[in-house]
């Protein structure tokens, strides 16, 4: 069933990518329940390093397709493994930054109207807006570079292919598009985060890389969750796009169940 499964997934990406479908939803069975959630570089900084796995502090319920596991990896990194009959299928990277680290996002907070160094109702529905209106802020900038750096990858792989013998029409047809996924408000455990991403598209039809990230703050630490198919050697990615959007529901249904709040935070408790 499993192989079946990942056909009919090739298949529609084949169809739905070319018409300018929405890429970043898919549809899949669960083992147990269905995902309870539907599918639906500013500053180069450090993250802490991880005592043990950052996931092992913050996991919650995690949901899988049929045959399927999802598991903390063991090794001391930010890894959650994906796997099916024990073969690896993708890996989920998170990474966490206390926001001392991170001016780019004080300056943003500080423009949303919030200071870290004064006290704040964190329940406060106006406290949440601001916090939402500056991970948005975060995440166009984040856009604006992306955009820019791909842009300049892209260019440089159709230069490679042309001087392998393509002739200049067609790499001019194979030239890839940089696609940025609109921002959209999401659930984070108890906290407020936005969901955005980006693919590189071919106009013809096919999808060179795909990016899934998550941004969230909890008032002390921002964290990021992100997965990919890409070339690029990273450490959180799949190796082929129909196990990366078979799962991807499921990761929205598993950041959704995460054990993240405004009282507790990785920071504090590192």
């Amino acid at each position: 069933m499993l192989r079946v499964y990942h056909l009919l997934i090739g298949g529609a990406l084949m169809v739905l990518v070319p018409m300018g479908a929405n890429f970043f939803g898919f549809n899949s069975s669960n083992r147990e329940n269905s995902p309870s959630t539907p599918p639906a570089k500013n500053v180069v900084s450090t993250s802490i390093p991880a005592k043990g796995n950052t996931w092992n502090s913050i996991l919650g319920k995690t949901f899988a397709p049929k045959g399927w596991q999802v598991k903390v990896c063991n090794s001391n990194t930010s890894l959650l493994c994906v796997s099916a009959n024990g073969k690896n299928l993708g890996k989920v990277e998170i990474e966490v930054y206390p926001l001392e680290k991170r001016s780019d996002l004080q300056k943003i907070l500080a423009k949303a109207g919030i200071s870290p160094n004064l006290p704040s109702d964190k329940q406060n529905s106006q406290y949440q807006t601001q916090i939402v209106k500056a991970l948005r802020n975060w995440v166009d900038g984040e856009y604006a570079v992306l955009s820019q750096e791909r842009q300049q990858s892209y260019d440089n792989l159709t230069k490679t292919n042309s001087s392998e013998g393509d002739a200049p029409q067609k790499v001019l047809q194979t030239s890839i598009n940089f696609a940025p996924q609109p921002p959209e408000v999401v659930r984070l455990g108890k906290l407020q985060g936005i969901r955005y991403g980006f693919a590189g598209l071919k106009p013809e039809g096919g999808v060179v890389e795909k990016h899934l990230q998550y941004v969230t703050f909890d008032g002390k630490a921002m964290y990021v969750i992100k997965t990919a198919f890409a070339s690029d050697a990273i450490p959180g990615k799949f190796e082929k796009l129909e196990n990366l959007a078979v799962f991807e529901p499921y990761l929205n249904a598993i950041v959704t169940n995460l054990q993240l709040s405004q009282h507790k935070s990785v920071v504090s408790s590192q």
